[in-house]
This record gives C-alpha cells, sequence and structure tokens, in this order.
C-alpha cells in the first residue's frame, strides 16, 4: 500500500469540463479506507458557489462502500502538486471517525502528517475526549 498507488488514483481524476460554467477535476483526491480501499474524487466547481472539493467525493464513495475510517489521504492539482486538504475537508474527516485523527494526509514536499496534526485545537480535544 504505497503513497505512489493514492496518488495514481488521484492523477487518474483530475481535469475534465463537463460545460462552459461547469469544471470537474481541477482538484483530484483519493482516499485510502481501512480496507485497503482506494476511493478517488475530484471538485466540482461551478460559477454559482454550488460545488464541492475533491476529498468530499472521495469520502462520499468510501462511505458508500461502508467505511468511515480514512488510512490515508491525498489531493492533487491539475499540475499533479500534492495540496494541503482545506479546513472544511479536515474537519468532515474528523466527523467521520475519531480514528481519523490518526489518517496520514500526504502534504507538499514529499511531507505527511497525521489528520489531528492540521486540525485547530478544538478537534484535537474532541478527539482526546472520545478516547
Amino acid at each position: 500500500m504505497s503513497d505512489a498507488e493514492l496518488i495514481a488514483a488521484a492523477a487518474a481524476v483530475v481535469r475534465r469540463r463537463l460545460s462552459h460554467k461547469v469544471e470537474i477535476g481541477q482538484v483530484g483526491a483519493a482516499v485510502r479506507g481501512a480496507s485497503g480501499t482506494i476511493y478517488p474524487g475530484v471538485c466540482i466547481d461551478a460559477p454559482c458557489g454550488v460545488g464541492f472539493c475533491a476529498e468530499h467525493a472521495a469520502i462520499a464513495a468510501m462511505v458508500t462502500a461502508g467505511e468511515t475510517r480514512i488510512l490515508a489521504a491525498v489531493a492533487l492539482d491539475e499540475a499533479g502538486g500534492v495540496l494541503p486538504p482545506c479546513g472544511r475537508c479536515r474537519e468532515f474527516m474528523m466527523l467521520l471517525d475519531t480514528g481519523n485523527a490518526e489518517a496520514r494526509i500526504l502534504l507538499p514536499g514529499g511531507r505527511a502528517a497525521p489528520l489531528a496534526e492540521l486540525c485547530p485545537e478544538h478537534w484535537l480535544a474532541v478527539y482526546r475526549n472520545s478516547r
């Protein structure tokens, strides 16, 4: 279960245009569930503000398959650069399963960190109080 597999799954879904107003895939993401299955997802951007992050799409696929625990996650921009998850995505991951605080999040520069290290103190307190 390598980082390269996770990155390849995210890269495979980057960049498609649905119409002159809606783009998908400016960001591609992939999460590895506790089963080891990799779930890819893309962002959907529309000019009216309706849409969602690639991480949300990947997590939705994982939850649909019956999993909530994330072992690792990555997001890529259209050039293949690794992006950290936004605050909304970090919070979403923490809400799904307290074990996700330990999820390995791939970061720019070949780095990685547990999700808990990327979250505000509030979420760390929630995590600590749930154990």
